[in-house]
């Protein structure tokens, strides 16, 4: 039986579906599979503090509240690239073999951006009690914003309009799949998996790291999330957060 989102709910708008699947948890409302769809999301949340900007009722909007207290804390790369990889799948699905996973959790088509996915996390006494993931697809929207022209909706791909909330419910079937292989001690195949769908892989680019542009070779990641790359100064494993991709 299907856990991850046996309990949808629908709210026509939300500040962010993270926000408020994160207040369920705080009031011991919330249990392991429980998903939040939001119509219109006022301020949603992206990585690094930034917004994500969706358009009402177009896209997939969705936060899941999960309880992987079967990974400590130092593992939670693994659940990252399991939720990435049941994104991937999904929109795969859909998209075709131009889809990638662009480290460490944005879903890209050819070089542009398709959705994204914000993993926010309760921990105490080095238990793993939440993950509460919040994760935006951009499916039916075709206008974006000037500083989001590198933006993509699956309607630009395929030409194609999707009924959003039975997407949103079949993406949850998939990240069951993945999590379920994680949850099973199928790590290395997440981590194979992840790596072969990693956007840019085996390509040299640039990057921009401490100020300085560095052109580098990606090679993949390691267990713990680093991406692995090669550069004129051998090999080498940068942190999530200190280069910027210049693509």
């Amino acid at each position: 039986m299907q856990s991850l989102g046996h309990s949808f709910t629908v709210i026509p708008s939300i500040d962010s579906t993270n926000n408020y699947a994160m207040q369920m948890v705080h009031a011991r409302l919330a249990k392991h599979g429980d998903t939040w769809f939001a119509l219109e999301q006022t301020k949603g949340k992206g990585q690094r503090g930034r917004s994500w900007l969706s358009s009402k009722g177009e896209n997939i909007i969705l936060s899941l509240v999960l309880q992987p207290g079967f990974l400590v804390p130092m593992q939670s790369f693994l659940l990252n690239a399991a939720i990435a990889l049941g994104t991937y799948d999904f929109f795969q699905k859909y998209a075709g073999a131009q889809t990638r996973i662009k480290w460490p959790n944005d879903i890209y088509w050819c070089d542009r951006k398709a959705g994204g996915i914000l993993i926010e996390n309760i921990i105490r006494s080095e238990h793993w009690l939440f993950a509460v993931t919040g994760i935006g697809l951009n499916i039916n929207q075709v206008s974006f914003p000037e500083d989001l022209q590198k933006a993509i909706s699956l309607r630009e791909i395929t030409g194609k309009n999707f009924e959003v909330i039975e997407g949103a419910r079949e993406l949850c079937f998939f990240l069951e799949q993945r999590y379920n292989a994680l949850k099973a001690g199928n790590q290395k195949q997440i981590l194979e998996d992840y790596g072969q769908a990693m956007y840019k892989l085996n390509e040299k680019i640039k990057f921009k790291k401490n100020g300085v542009l560095i052109e580098a070779l990606v090679k993949g990641v390691t267990a713990d999330g680093l991406l692995m790359v090669e550069t004129d100064n051998g090999e080498q494993e940068w942190l999530w957060g200190t280069a910027e991709w210049i693509v």
